[in-house]
């Protein structure tokens, strides 16, 4: 397999945007194979490049994800993600109905679909992480993909589900609510998310990631490369939820955050 030239500047960025802005990912990637770590940066600078811009609302984010599509679609490489995307390609095939499902899920955020039922939040999350665990399997390889890909979806929603437990109040701060409408209204509507009201909401809520993460790690044995580095980012992502048990389940406002000595010490016992 041929590396990327280590002057490339768009390896330089991806290493550094990894390491900046995705400091959990970043530890476990250190698990990763040599052969594959810089696969990886690379793969996720086109996810994170696509999110950011929508989440900031940025003017060029549906001329970006629409270019991601044509690239899907007709392999047209008319921008930088695309470009990305057919170099890692032509190493690794990447699953093009996954990379245009993740697109879907950009244009629900840019749309601000609303969330009425927990379909609705099983499809949000699939599309923008479940297609991020479908695609880094297809780079990290499988066993046998029809049993891989399910289960590195269900990890995928894992961890995005987790995302919108840790964010709840910076996304309320935005006027944003990823949780289901149908959620809220059975515990006690609006005020079901509001601190130190939230126990009972989160304890569903995390009940259905916990078992999402059940479904994803079973699949960790069927990747060819990189099992410890899926285990270890599965350990610590899973390791905010046991930080919000830890703080009360949302008692008071704020992120809860998993100091970095317990992530290491979660890496370090991780076994793929």
């Amino acid at each position: 397999m041929s590396s990327p030239a280590p002057d490339d500047a768009v390896l330089r960025e991806a290493r550094g945007t990894t390491r900046r802005v995705a400091r959990t990912f970043a530890i476990a990637c250190r698990l990763l194979p040599r052969e594959l770590r810089d696969e990886v940066y690379r793969l996720y600078l086109v996810f994170r490049t696509l999110d950011d811009l929508v989440d900031d609302g940025d003017a060029r984010a549906w001329e970006r994800v629409a270019l991601v599509e044509a690239w899907c679609a007709d392999d047209v490489v008319a921008s930088r993600e695309a470009a990305i995307l057919a170099d890692l390609d032509r190493r690794h095939p990447i699953p093009r109905e996954a990379m245009a499902d993740f697109c879907r899920g950009m244009w629900s955020d840019i749309a601000g679909a609303p969330m009425l039922t927990e379909a609705d939040v099983d499809t949000y999350c699939h599309r923008v992480a479940g297609t991020v665990g479908i695609v880094m399997s297809s780079v990290l390889g499988t066993v046998e993909d029809d049993l891989a890909r399910p289960r590195a979806a269900a990890l995928g929603r894992a961890m995005q589900r987790t995302n919108i437990l840790r964010d709840i109040d910076e996304d309320l701060d935005g006027g944003r609510v990823y949780l289901a409408r149908e959620t809220l209204e059975r515990f006690g509507g609006h005020r079901a998310i509001e601190p130190g009201r939230r126990e009972a909401l989160l304890r569903d809520q995390i009940g259905r990631a916990d078992a999402l993460y059940e479904e994803g790690l079973a699949g960790i044995p069927l990747l060819r490369s990189g099992r410890r580095a899926i285990a270890a980012a599965a350990a610590m992502y899973r390791e905010i939820l046991r930080q919000i048990e830890r703080e009360g389940y949302g008692a008071r406002r704020g992120r809860p955050v998993v100091p970095t000595s317990r992530k290491l010490l979660l890496a370090a016992r991780a076994r793929g």
